[in-house]
């Protein structure tokens, strides 16, 4: 395959993992046996930071897998894979806080299955850390005795986000944070970025992949990132934090909005199509059933997206203090938010490297707050404040 496409090529800075992954697949290759060889395993767990490509990854291994032309894989396996509609695939994903236990015994119900078209059967759970223990312990089993033919495919940020008895059963493979000039070169190539907008969305995404695709494209998520760092920035007393509190979690809550309502919209009406109904048209009471799960649904999906917006809020936040410590502490390091240079500066000659540290550690507080399911408005409340009452913010 020298020369040409392959699976591998969508992959940024993750030159070790892949040579593993493709070593694995090349071993699988060779075989007409069970899992086993020498450098493959039938469970796998792949760890990295949020944006560092872990399902990127694994949708592109079991592409490899699933591909009779060898470990750089086929376009026409690699589409369907992209697709999720190759019969040897099945996939895990959530769109809520967590992941239900009766999701995670439908698939592992169809690991039992031989494969349809190819040698192997390919199983993948994205954010495998959103298992409860009960429901970890549902794939436990069938890790412990996995069929011949059937490879698990593990993503997760680390490996003690899993029970110890899974992480005993999976081989780990650890993803490293891509380097800025690597995703911008990535996200321009791929998107049509010009290169300047690609490399400060990758250096304000902190080389996360997903959302540095979104600031460079999306120029009201630009704009609510730099609105978030306007509030944080212009907090004077007690009053500014509760009303600043309130427009983060305003603008985390527009995030979200502009994430899953075209999606809810068009999920709407495809289900209100398959079922045969016109737009606007009456639905009949024995199919209101069907649309009451998919809104049930789509309102776990809006929690999440809730949650995550409030998380990246946090995450901007945090660069933003980083970038005011380095300056206190003279360390030469470019700054996150390079945009905002001058603002940084005044506000790094108005306090104190002692103070900057107490907020850092007042916005991870507030993080492991509102994942412990403390209300995101409290949370935020409680932080801004303790910024306010030290005299942080400019």
């Amino acid at each position: 395959m020298l020369g040409c496409v392959t699976v591998w090529d969508e992959l940024t800075g993750q030159a070790e993992a892949i040579a593993v992954f493709r070593a694995a697949a090349a071993d699988f290759s060779l075989q007409d046996a069970p899992v086993g060889g020498s450098a493959m395993t039938h469970s796998w767990l792949i760890t990295g930071p949020p944006g560092s490509g872990r399902s990127n990854l694994a949708y592109a291994f079991a592409a490899a897998l699933l591909s009779s032309a060898g470990p750089d894989g086929d376009d026409a396996t690699e589409r369907q894979v992209a697709a999720r509609t190759h019969p040897d695939l099945a996939v895990l994903s959530t769109e809520g806080v967590i992941i239900k236990m009766e999701d995670v015994k439908k698939i592992v119900a169809s690991s039992q299955f031989s494969p349809s078209v190819g040698r192997y059967r390919v199983m993948i759970i994205e954010d495998a850390d959103r298992m409860v223990e009960r429901t970890s312990n549902v794939l436990l089993k069938a890790l412990e005795e996995p069929p011949p033919r059937t490879v698990w495919l593990l993503c997760a940020p680390s490996e003690a986000d899993l029970i110890p008895t899974i992480r005993s059963r999976v081989r780990t493979v650890r993803l490293r944070v891509p380097g800025v000039d690597e995703v911008a070169a990535l996200i321009s190539r791929r998107d049509g970025v010009d290169i300047a907008t690609a490399t400060r969305a990758a250096r304000e995404a902190q080389s996360h992949i997903g959302m540095a695709h979104r600031l460079a494209t999306n120029a009201e998520a630009r704009e609510r990132r730099q609105a978030t760092l306007e509030i944080a920035l212009g907090i004077r007393s007690v009053s500014d934090a509760v009303i600043a509190a309130a427009n983060l979690l305003a603008l985390a809550g527009d995030d979200a909005k502009a994430i899953t309502e075209e999606r809810d919209a068009e999920e709407r009406e495809a289900t209100l199509r398959s079922l045969g109904i016109t737009p606007g048209g009456t639905i009949p009471p024995a199919l209101r059933s069907q649309l009451r799960t998919l809104e049930e649904d789509q309102k776990r999906r809006a929690t999440r997206s809730l949650r995550d917006g409030i998380d990246r809020i946090l995450v901007d936040l945090l660069s933003l203090y980083r970038d005011i410590l380095l300056m206190q502490l003279g360390a030469p390091l470019e700054p996150i938010n390079l945009s905002i240079h001058d603002r940084l500066v005044a506000a790094s000659e108005a306090s104190t490297p002692a103070a900057t540290l107490a907020t850092l550690d007042a916005i991870s507080t507030a993080r492991r707050r509102i994942d412990g399911n403390v209300g995101p408005a409290l949370a935020l409340e409680a932080m801004l404040i303790s910024t306010a009452r030290r005299g942080v913010s400019q």
